[in-house]
């Protein structure tokens, strides 16, 4: 069994969507093979709400607390480690991790992205796509590396713009691709199919 470790900001729609498919997929009697062991946030996000409701074990690491961004990190690892994950994933994390936390957990730390990468890099890609007059964006699911949303890409698909979107709107239908590239992802890494490693190095 694959043990994810899942890091979020906001409401966690993402993560309440891959909870669902974990638990249908057992249902099912095929099962995906993986278990979030833990959810944790850098604020008392509103998608906390979801370790009672899925009785999964959560905490929380705010920045704020901590002198300054390395020291943040070495508690933010700490907490991550204490649940011995296989994958640690962002969805919806809205901070850089510190590269001592990205070295220590890649390439089995994995972030989606509401663009098709490498374009519209960073906390404002849906908007940059809106503003750039683009036909098509996309979401995307990477390694994470020391940049910004520039580590290997392990999976991406392309979102069409249409007449009249907004920004609210357009990232709406980018989330729904984003759920089925999480599901995809985390079924191939705990099938075995996608090799993290290999795919780091290519």
């Amino acid at each position: 069994m694959l043990k994810v470790v899942v890091l979020i900001s906001g409401a966690g729609s993402n993560l309440r969507a891959l909870l669902e498919a974990l638990r249908a997929s057992a249902a099912s009697g095929s099962p995906i093979g993986a278990e979030v062991v833990a959810i944790g946030a850098d604020t008392q996000a509103a998608g906390l709400a979801l370790a009672e409701e899925f009785r999964i074990p959560s905490f929380v690491v705010r920045p704020k607390d901590f002198p300054d961004r390395e020291a943040w990190g070495e508690e933010l690892l700490a907490q991550i480690r204490r649940f011995e994950p296989d994958l640690t994933l962002l969805s919806g994390f809205m901070r850089l991790v510190p590269p001592a936390v990205v070295d220590a957990l890649a390439p089995r730390l994995l972030n989606t992205h509401p663009a098709y990468l490498p374009e519209f890099p960073g906390a404002r890609a849906v908007r940059d796509a809106l503003e750039a007059g683009v036909a098509e964006t996309g979401a995307s699911i990477i390694i994470v590396d020391n940049g910004v949303d520039t580590g290997p890409i392990i999976d991406r698909v392309r979102i069409p713009v249409l007449p009249g979107d907004t920004e609210e709107l357009l990232h709406a239908r980018i989330k729904v691709a984003e759920r089925r590239l999480l599901e995809d992802t985390v079924r191939g890494v705990a099938s075995g199919e996608i090799a993290l490693e290999e795919r780091a190095t290519a």
